[in-house]
């Protein structure tokens, strides 16, 4: 029987978008469907590829080479949808990755199920997004893409607390900043298709905030770490650069992040000086 590191592997292995996410999403349900089965729950340890298997397109640039296009326009508007469907296909190698590269470290079955429920998440985000591109005569890989974002994990390949930290503390929790102004956008040019799936993207990314602040407190608990500093010291050390408010405090808040954890990483230089 294959293990969940295999199962993760696989994924990451897989090249074409729509065929990832079809694994991942059955390697899922496999996962919940045996897990009564305490035998069938084997985590097992595989490495996992450095980089990932990725589709031939998008192409992948540098941030600052990505172009910038205005969402008042429909191809704006797919353009947004296009790097709102990259974000979700490199979140589901993420978490697949977070768990087989970790899997060396011992972890309730809670960790587990966590993080396939993200993964599983992530595929079916990925294909509303896709669905959504090919509604407007679209699809993923049309446009180039953002190049840096495995960097996060290729930092952090060696340090879980710092992968708990920068993935979805800090990068994930940013969609909790952004998403309802992407609604917005939608919403001006009644795409209800588009608003409904963003809006699920959106009640279901507070869990996956969620998880990494869980795990990241427990091994700082389990390690009698401090979290709070903890956490400041990694960002600094991982996130290439300051987080930018305005932050969504009341999704943080849900999530478990409290603004004390977010807000001294904020260059106060760049505020206005009624916020310092």
């Amino acid at each position: 029987m294959m293990s969940l590191s295999e199962m993760a592997c696989n994924v990451l292995e897989t090249h074409n978008a729509r065929e990832k996410t079809a694994l991942s999403r059955k390697f899922a349900s496999k996962w919940f469907q045996q897990r009564n089965d305490l035998k069938a729950t084997e985590i097992g340890t595989f490495n996992p590829p450095p980089v990932p298997a990725r589709p031939v397109s998008p192409e992948l640039l540098e941030p600052k080479n990505v172009p910038r296009r205005k969402t008042g326009s429909k191809e704006g508007r797919n353009a947004l949808l296009h790097a709102v469907a990259h974000i979700e296909l490199n979140a589901v190698d993420l978490h697949w990755d977070l768990i087989a590269r970790f899997s060396n470290t011992a972890m309730p079955i809670g960790f587990y199920d966590d993080w396939v429920k993200a993964a599983d998440d992530e595929s079916k985000h990925f294909n509303l997004m896709c669905d959504c591109l090919e509604s407007h005569s679209s699809f993923y890989g049309a446009m180039p893409a953002h190049g840096g974002m495995w960097r996060a994990a290729e930092d952090t390949a060696n340090d879980f607390l710092g992968r708990l930290a920068v993935v979805p503390m800090v990068l994930e929790a940013r969609g909790l900043d952004v998403t309802p102004g992407m609604i917005k956008v939608f919403e001006n040019v009644k795409d209800t298709q588009a608003v409904d799936a963003l809006n699920l993207i959106y009640s279901e990314e507070v869990a996956h905030v969620a998880y990494g602040s869980k795990w990241f407190h427990f091994l700082c608990g389990k390690e009698n770490i401090d979290p709070k500093p903890k956490f400041h010291e990694l960002v600094r050390k991982y996130f290439h650069s300051n987080l930018r408010p305005p932050f969504n405090d009341e999704k943080r808040a849900q999530a478990g992040i409290a603004p004390d954890f977010y807000w001294p990483l904020v260059d106060q230089t760049l505020l206005p000086p009624g916020m310092r």
